[in-house]
């Protein structure tokens, strides 16, 4: 089978580089199904503490590859979303294991809201960001319409899904849609640092942090406090809570497990 997801372990980070160059890093269903694999595997594998995703190429993703939807014999829409999109969005949400998203070049469509699905996004500040679906007549889809408004607000979402205008890494920054964006030159050593940071960091206690933004989407303040202590009890009962507390008492660096 084609390698559409290239994969390697740097340092107890898992890099996954989507690899479609050619069609832009669009989805098909071979790539989406691998993709699905792939972060299985890193969810399961003890050594994985954190996942940088990004692609190959001049862009990020292009979203779905429309070749694919309209060819004979192609996938429906409601497959594709159903098999491809809805399953990597929740294993993106729900693998307690940071992921950091490195937009390395145009994130269109479902590209788009994959990267706003990860934990911590980072751009290069020659990228750029397309809710691309309204200019083909579909909706957003891949958690566009539950995690945009939540990021930036409902009208700016709205004006950014239904106008399809092309947002810079630059602007995406300033309205809070990424975390950062940086320099094309050093934006790939800064993604895979920021991965390696949290890499060396209490992993279970960031996992159960994740957890806890995942709920707090849904839940009244009285529902995410009960969460907050249900984790946080979680939490005091790891060795690197241990660690961090014997670490800060004695003065010097602590060396997390992710135990």
């Amino acid at each position: 089978m084609e390698d559409y997801i290239l994969f390697e372990l740097k340092d107890q980070v898992a890099c996954i580089t989507l690899n479609r160059p050619k069609a832009f890093n669009s989805f098909n269903r071979p790539m989406a199904l691998q993709l699905q694999s792939i972060l299985d595997s890193c969810e399961k594998d003890e050594s994985v503490r954190a996942i940088l995703l990004t692609g190959n190429g001049k862009a990020f993703c292009a979203g779905q590859d429309l070749k694919e939807v309209t060819e004979e014999g192609g996938p429906s829409l409601t497959k594709i979303i159903n098999e491809h999109y809805n399953p990597i969005i929740q294993r993106i949400r729900n693998i307690e294991k940071p992921i950091v998203c490195a937009v390395n070049g145009v994130a269109a469509g479902a590209g788009a809201n994959i990267a706003l699905a990860c934990d911590i996004t980072v751009a290069a500040e020659s990228s750029s960001f397309i809710q691309a679906f309204s200019k083909i007549g579909l909706i957003p889809d891949s958690g566009g319409t539950y995690f945009l408004p939540r990021i930036i607000g409902r009208q700016m979402a709205t004006a950014l899904m239904m106008l399809g205008d092309k947002i810079s890494a630059a602007d995406a920054d300033k309205m809070g849609m990424i975390y950062k964006s940086c320099p094309d030159e050093s934006f790939a050593e800064e993604a895979l640092s920021i991965a390696q940071r949290l890499s060396k960091m209490p992993t279970i206690g960031l996992g159960l942090t994740k957890r806890a933004l995942n709920k707090s989407l849904t839940n009244d303040l009285d529902m995410q406090l009960a969460v907050e202590d249900l984790l946080q009890t979680a939490a005091s009962n790891t060795y690197d809570y241990k660690e961090g507390v014997q670490a800060f008492l004695e003065k010097r660096k602590p060396d997390f497990k992710g135990k």
